[in-house]
């Protein structure tokens, strides 16, 4: 039911004697104050919200042209635009997690490199560290927040 559905259906009640002024008057207030509150964004904060997710996630890929730019930007984005983009937060996180699993795995990927059997895997999360991002950037511009997998969650 609508709100002049709603506004309508206490008049009604109003002039039936049903409800008092003082009810009616709690009521509409209620019932427009529903309304004045929307439970979803403006289509202007998740457009943007959507956007700046969007960047988040790619901002990995900068570290494959800029060393450390990787780890740094996408820590500044989140920490920058959480407050004023709520919707950012959750997206943060997810890439946090990444950034500190992207480094374990890197570290023991090097390590068993001296086995030879790093080598294969060091490759592996190349490619992963290269699609990961690229896909939770897709999922984030239809916004979803989409976790890694491999991540290991120490952000909730």
């Amino acid at each position: 039911m609508d709100i002049p559905d709603q506004l309508r259906n206490l008049q009604d009640l109003h002039e039936a004697g049903a409800l008092s002024d003082e009810e009616f008057a709690r009521a509409k207030a209620a019932v427009l104050a529903r309304s004045a509150s929307p439970a979803r964004p403006p289509a202007s904060e998740e457009q943007q919200t959507r956007q700046w997710a969007l960047l988040l996630h790619l901002s990995l890929l900068a570290g494959f042209l800029i060393p450390f730019a990787g780890l740094i930007i996408p820590i500044l984005i989140w920490q920058l635009k959480k407050d004023d983009l709520p919707g950012i937060d959750p997206h943060g996180k997810v890439v946090a997690n990444w950034i500190i699993s992207e480094i374990i795995y890197g570290v023991a990927c090097g390590l068993l490199a001296l086995l030879m059997i790093g080598i294969p895997l060091l490759m592996a999360l190349f490619a992963i560290a290269i699609i990961f991002p690229i896909i939770g950037a897709i999922k984030a511009n239809d916004g979803i927040v989409w976790n890694y997998p491999l991540s290991i969650a120490f952000l909730q």
